[in-house]
């Protein structure tokens, strides 16, 4: 089985290169990968760009290549960037895939595709309506309607991945902010938070890539991921606090007056992360794929402090 990747060298995309080393793997993405000794196609992955040599003898694609979300989007089209790389390129991809005679593609999207939260104890589920939120999960919606139009037309199969954030070793954004925070010995307001999320450690999420890879029950399947195990913020902020080593100082403080602080700040956004819920159902992954994750949320996090000298 013949496999071309992209998104090699993102943050996913490194942790499954990792993960499918000894497979028969092709690479295409802009950034030479550290270490990778095999086939790899400098390219941009746009509309416009033409894959017919990467593609040749490949049996299975995964598209993890993308335009990350950016919380501060300060681009004056931030529709039109996303969509010229999520929707765009991905289509053009999928279209010379499917012309070359890819069995299928896997496509990692968002569970952004679903909205930004969930009533607590009402999660998100597989077969549920898109409701996207901001031209990140737009562009997302916009390209998983156009993979299962073109998987229906070419006889391609197409699996969706919808992951919420992910996390672990090299991690950054959000999360990585989460870590800094950690380290620093002051008392934070999280103590009256009692919302429930979903996360992934990219140990879960890779895994669950690789199953879909051969899996015939992933014919044409979109799954939602996770650890299977919900966190509110101040518990996610404690234990990983607790797994680097560290003491969480969380107080209580009204969440009334928490809002107006941070809307006063400008950062009311910060708000929403912090205290809303978003809940994932995985029972339909676990019962399609016999799946279930492989690592616990604990070794997951206690990955988020690993240096990553590799990349």
């Amino acid at each position: 089985m013949k496999i071309l990747l992209t998104g090699g060298s993102g943050f996913v995309g490194g942790h499954l290169l990792k993960a499918l080393h000894s497979k028969d793997l092709v690479l295409v993405g802009r950034s030479r990968v550290h270490d990778f000794t095999g086939a790899w196609f400098c390219s941009e992955i746009d509309g416009h760009t033409n894959f017919s040599d990467c593609l040749e003898g490949i049996d299975i694609v995964v598209h993890c290549a993308g335009r990350a979300h950016i919380t501060n989007e300060n681009n004056f089209d931030p529709i039109g960037s996303y969509r010229a790389i999520n929707c765009e390129g991905t289509e053009n991809l999928a279209k010379q895939a499917a012309v070359a005679g890819v069995k299928r593609f896997i496509f990692l999207s968002t569970i952004k595709v679903l909205g930004e939260q969930t009533v607590p104890g009402q999660a998100f589920r597989h077969d549920d309506r898109f409701n996207p939120q901001d031209p990140y999960s737009i562009s997302k919606v916009e390209a998983e309607v156009s993979l299962k139009l073109i998987g229906e037309s070419y006889g391609m199969e197409i699996v969706i991945i919808r992951p919420p954030l992910v996390f672990g070793k090299g991690v950054k954004g959000n999360f990585s902010s989460l870590l800094k925070l950690a380290r620093l010995p002051i008392p934070l307001p999280f103590g009256s938070i009692q919302n429930k999320r979903s996360f992934v450690g990219v140990e879960n999420l890779v895994d669950l890539i690789i199953t879909c890879i051969s899996h015939p029950n992933a014919k044409n399947q979109t799954f939602l991921v996770s650890d299977d195990e919900d966190l509110s913020t101040p518990g996610l902020f404690s234990r990983l606090a607790d797994a680097g080593g560290y003491n969480a100082f969380i107080f209580r403080f009204p969440l009334a007056l928490f809002s107006v602080s941070l809307r006063v700040l400008g950062k009311s956004a910060i708000y929403d992360r912090l205290c809303g819920s978003m809940q994932v159902d995985i029972e339909y992954t676990k019962s399609q794929l016999s799946w279930a994750p492989p690592s616990k949320v604990k070794d997951c996090l206690s990955s988020c402090w690993l240096i990553d000298t590799e990349r």
